[in-house]
This record gives C-alpha cells, sequence and structure tokens, in this order.
C-alpha cells in the first residue's frame, strides 16, 4: 500500500483537474500488474507483437498515436519511439511511475496528452459521438493503435451512466463502444486495435460459472490474433476462481 500511495501522490500534481479522479483506477492497474506480472506476461508479449505484425511494411513512419496507452507493459514503446519521428501517447491519466520511465529512458520524440477517449461527454450532450474524430488533425498520422483500451471505455461509461438520471441514455456505452471501432477503420492510415472482448468466472475445476460480453453486443472487427488474459488469475480474487478474458488484434489500413 505504501508504493500505491506514493505513486497516487506523485501523480496527483501533474495530472490536470479534471482527470484526478480516475488517477486511482490507474495506480490500482498498476498494481495488480505487478502482483500479476507473470500470468499477464505472454498478454503482455502478444499485445507487443500484434502492434509490431500491424506496423510492419509500413512506407512511412513519421507519427504514431497510442490511444490507452497506460501502463507501456503491452506496448513495444521502444521500437515505437526509435521508428517514428513523433510517438503520441494518449490516455486520461499519466502515471507518476510511467513519466519518470520514459524521463529515465531519455526519449525526445514521445509526447504525453491527457484526453478522456470514450466520447461521454458528447453523448450526454445529445450528440452523435465521435470520439477519434480529433485525430483527423493530427498531421502526418501514419499509425494509430488502441491497446486495450475499448473494453475500459464500455465498463467506465457503464459506471457513469449509472449516476446519471434514469433513462438518460440507455444504450450509450453500446454507442460508444461502435463509435470507438467505426473511428478507427474510418482513420486514413494502418490502425492496430487490440481489445478484450468477453470474460468467464471459471473455478479451479474448470466450470465456467458466468460469463460476459465486453463489448455490449457489438461486433469486432475479424481479428486475425486471438488469445486469453488471465486478468485476475487463481488467489487474486478468490482462492476458488479466475478470471480469463478473450481478447483479439485486428488491424486496418494502409
Amino acid at each position: 500500500m505504501i508504493a500505491e500511495a506514493a505513486v497516487y501522490l506523485a501523480t496527483l500534481p501533474v495530472t490536470t483537474k479534471p482527470h484526478r479522479p480516475f488517477i486511482r483506477y490507474s495506480v490500482n492497474l498498476w498494481s495488480r500488474a505487478r502482483r500479476c506480472s507473470k500470468e499477464w506476461a505472454e498478454h503482455e508479449q502478444r499485445s507487443r507483437k500484434a502492434v509490431l505484425d500491424a506496423m510492419a511494411g509500413l512506407r512511412q513512419k513519421r507519427t504514431a498515436v497510442v490511444l490507452g496507452s497506460g501502463l507501456l507493459r503491452d506496448v513495444p514503446i521502444d521500437v515505437l519511439a526509435k521508428s517514428f519521428d513523433t510517438v503520441v501517447l494518449i490516455d486520461l491519466v499519466h502515471l507518476a511511475s510511467v513519466r519518470l520511465w520514459l524521463k529515465a529512458r531519455g526519449y525526445r520524440n514521445i509526447r504525453l496528452i491527457e484526453r478522456d477517449l470514450s466520447g461521454y461527454d458528447e453523448l450526454i450532450s445529445g450528440g452523435s459521438p465521435e470520439p477519434l474524430a480529433f485525430l483527423r488533425q493530427v498531421p502526418y498520422l501514419d499509425f494509430v493503435v488502441s491497446a486495450n483500451l475499448l473494453s475500459q471505455i464500455g465498463r467506465g461509461v457503464v459506471r457513469r451512466i449509472e449516476s446519471e438520471p434514469q433513462g438518460t441514455v440507455q444504450d450509450g456505452a453500446s454507442r460508444l463502444i461502435a463509435a470507438h471501432i467505426e473511428g478507427l477503420a474510418a482513420l486514413p492510415c494502418r490502425t492496430c486495435l487490440i481489445t478484450d472482448i468477453s470474460y468467464a468466472v471459471i473455478d479451479r475445476m474448470g466450470k465456467t460459472h458466468e460469463e460476459a460480453d465486453l463489448l455490449l453486443g457489438i461486433t469486432p472487427p475479424l481479428a486475425p490474433d486471438r488469445w486469453t488474459w488471465p486478468v485476475a488469475p487463481l488467489g487474486e480474487e478468490s482462492r476458488d476462481y479466475q478470471i480469463i478474458h478473450q481478447v483479439i488484434a485486428a488491424r486496418s489500413g494502409v
């Protein structure tokens, strides 16, 4: 708990006020990633490989954007920084530990941007959400990665909708998931979508007790790569069950 508190307190002053409520979620993820590093290693390695496969053969490597850059454990940041003129990392929160790590690496072509990528504000105001429309204004954009972000948008929006007056946006979360997928597909550049699409709660005997669609009925794009991710291995949330997510990696664009 001391380490978590230190990361939280160090991140607070470097995070804009609207995004400070989300720091604790990032710290919780950081903490779990450390505890489950062995069980998450294959997922992180396959995520990094999916990014490398997606960028293979690019004719130009000027600007790359990573949506949901998070802890950078699932992103081949060294290769991206060496390959592209500019790499832009976008997330709600950039933990102080991540900032310090990047500084220690001496990268001069990496930019950090805080941004809510969900499109929730547009949704709640009654508009037609286009959460990735801002990417069309990024000059010399050649590559965009959505890194294990999409299902988090869905879960986060569901929580936020529950706090709104009843009936405000009944299908809001699924609309924003669809808008993210559509936004990626509409970009005039190479893209890579890595996302978990479902989960199952499985006991020690291999029996499944619960399953859920993390994309809330939205069909993901065709994906050549699929794997499992033990988000909560045995002992993390319970001695008696584990939570396994199904992950896909899809590529599109020129």
